[in-house]
């Protein structure tokens, strides 16, 4: 690219003058980033690379940092063979910015660009996605942790990012089975992987100090596995639930549970002694716990423990007013194997289990299967709302509302924690409440992602 002179600056270096302009400078224009296909060795050496779909040709994508109040701003470029976009997971955005194909943007073909732009008022852990076919997307890899930081951030040694996942692998190459729209996983628990890793990797490990304190901030990347975890050689507390802080550091005292898409903030202090190794152990499918990240301990960071941490400051707007007054909604998840559904509507028309399953669509929520033109609810911006779940299927759902985040309501009324995504179990309605303060076409599905794909995925409006 050539550089013209302004013509001072040539009119100066032809007089010889002893000092030339500044050339102009161009703006800058915004960060980016990339999808593409690249490899990682994300199987034991003994296997080749798997081809995965990555962001910036990481795996998981890079982490994104911002402080709290400030803004994103990323042009996603498209290098895949297919369309795809980008949804912020968790944070309370701008609804253009929001990144659902087919419902706040159009999907960004092969070789396009689009520009995400959008301020974060929540501090927290966030995560980025694929939300175009992202039930094979998000599997591929195209996934990142958003981190929103605070003003004044705990005291801790160190901030660890842990992006828990699985990948269903074909064990004679190590390349992603196929395909990802298989009968069998749509109509059951979803894809469930054959191998899972912690960042990327198998066999996630990183060095740690005696009596050291860490953050860790656990993320669910994975299309449909619940993670149920252990601390070995840690003691920890929980400070945050799906971005938002709780009131009390709440002691981790016995398994975490965590389903696609949650997220969990730990501070936790290094128990296990020098030459030991502690870690974050997993419940496995074969009823025995194994590590999903390890410790080593290596040197001591001091000779005693500390105190019980300071809970972090609130973030705004997390107060639910009005519950007893509130709008009431219900709605019923239905369908899948073993389920006792014979039919839903869709596209205005009825239609069996049978001729829905023939179409690749084995659930429905509130009836209908899959987007519909209207909502399921149209919202007045302000009001507050209950919508009680009720799971009438044979498989636990990871239940996800865009744009807003929720309070559970118990039966006697009292609200639990703020969440963007609920796990809910077969047979145990649950209700949650929240102000539909934030304008816009907002997504409601299960995070279990080959659900979503099949049926069980609406939305509301709020105006």
């Amino acid at each position: 690219m050539t550089l013209r002179m302004t013509r001072r600056a040539f009119c100066g270096a032809m007089a010889g003058t002893a000092g030339l302009a500044t050339l102009p400078v161009r703006a800058a224009g915004p960060q980016t980033l990339t999808a593409r296909v690249t490899t990682a060795q994300i199987a034991p050496p003994k296997y080749a690379p798997t081809e995965v779909w990555s962001y910036d040709g990481t795996m998981p994508g890079p982490i994104l940092r911002v402080p709290q109040g400030g803004r994103v701003t990323r042009r996603l470029v498209n290098e895949l063979p297919v369309p795809t976009s980008i949804h912020w997971h968790g944070i309370r955005i701008d609804n253009a910015m929001d990144g659902v194909a087919g419902l706040t943007q159009e999907a960004v073909p092969p070789d396009g660009t689009f520009d995400y732009d959008f301020a974060v008022p929540d501090a927290g852990t966030y995560w980025y996605h694929a939300h175009t076919n992202s039930f094979e997307q998000v599997a591929r890899g195209l996934s990142g942790a958003l981190i929103v930081e605070e003003p004044d951030a705990p005291e801790v040694d160190r901030d660890e990012v842990l992006v828990l996942d699985d990948w269903l692998l074909n064990p004679e190459d190590a390349q992603f089975m196929e395909p990802f729209r298989h009968p069998m996983s749509l109509s059951h628990g979803g894809r469930l992987g054959n191998l899972l890793g912690t960042n990327g990797t198998h066999d996630y490990a990183r060095d740690v100090k005696a009596n050291e304190r860490l953050r860790l901030r656990l993320i669910n990347a994975s299309n449909a596995r619940v993670f149920v975890l252990r601390l070995a050689g840690l003691v920890g507390w929980a400070v945050a639930l799906d971005g938002m802080p709780l009131p009390t550091p709440e002691p981790v005292a016995a398994e975490l549970i965590l389903a696609p898409a949650q997220r969990i903030d730990l501070i936790v202090d290094v128990t296990a002694e020098e030459g030991d190794t502690a870690a974050l152990v997993r419940f496995d499918d074969d009823d025995q716990w194994r590590s999903q990240a390890r410790f080593p301990v290596k040197g001591t960071a001091s000779a005693t423990r500390r105190d019980t941490p300071a809970a972090l400051p609130p973030n705004p707007r997390m107060e639910v007013p009005g519950i007893d007054s509130a709008q009431r909604f219900e709605m019923a998840m239905e369908g899948g194997a073993m389920g006792r559904m014979s039919g839903a509507m869709m596209n205005g028309r009825s239609m069996g289990f049978r001729e829905m399953a023939g179409q690749g669509l084995f659930w429905a929520l509130a009836g209908q299967v899959g987007m519909t033109d209207t909502p399921f609810a149209s919202l007045d911006r302000g009001e507050t709302v209950r919508v009680k779940l009720t799971n009438d299927t044979a498989f636990a759902h990871a239940m996800h509302l865009h744009g807003q985040h929720f309070r559970q309501v118990a039966e006697d009324g009292t609200l639990g924690p703020m969440r963007d995504t609920i796990l809910s179990y077969p047979d145990e309605p649950l209700e949650i409440a929240f102000v539909a303060d934030n304008p816009g076409k907002w997504l409601f599905h299960c995070h279990m992602l080959g659900h979503a794909a099949s049926g069980m995925t609406t939305w509301i409006n709020v105006s």
